[in-house]
């Protein structure tokens, strides 16, 4: 038994509003994960930078204590952390804007972001490199790794 050429119509015509909705909500989420993608990318370039300028050039020791992830409080106690802003203390400010390389990467697609950067201090005395490497596992930026090391070494 045949349908009417009517029905026929009007069910296509159905079918292909279903289609055009899907697809437009695929496309949506699709275009949401690269915002957030994007937007992740560009705070976890943001915080690195932070971290160098709070730590190496503002000698925030307070800042450093707050932004230590988990294990990173475990590998950089309160007496190593003293350490680190003492001997930046010593060294002073640096020569000019710390020279800052990195970016920010992603564990799979669009989630688990991680940074690695370093920065070239230059300061009176000599030069030195920090490195530094960030995570964003759940509500904000962690530092996971901070260390200090002469310029050529590495």
């Amino acid at each position: 038994m045949k349908l009417p050429n009517k029905l026929q119509t009007r069910e296509a015509g159905q079918l292909i509003g279903v289609l055009v909705v899907l697809l437009a909500i695929i496309g949506i989420g699709v275009w949401l994960l690269y915002s957030y993608r994007n937007g992740m990318r560009d705070e976890g370039r943001a915080f690195g930078h932070q971290v160098i300028d709070r730590v190496a050039v503002q000698h925030d020791a307070n800042f450093l204590a707050t932004c230590l992830g988990p294990q990173a409080r475990l590998d950089m106690p309160p007496p190593m952390q003293q350490e680190l802003m003492d001997r930046l203390k010593q060294l002073g400010t640096p020569v000019g804007s710390p020279n800052v390389k990195g970016d920010v990467t992603f564990e799979s697609q669009f989630f688990e972001p991680r940074g690695m950067f370093n920065a070239q201090l230059d300061y009176p005395a000599g030069s030195m490199r920090m490195d530094v490497s960030i995570s964003h596992p759940v509500g904000r930026w962690q530092v996971d790794n901070l260390s200090l090391s002469t310029a050529g070494a590495r």
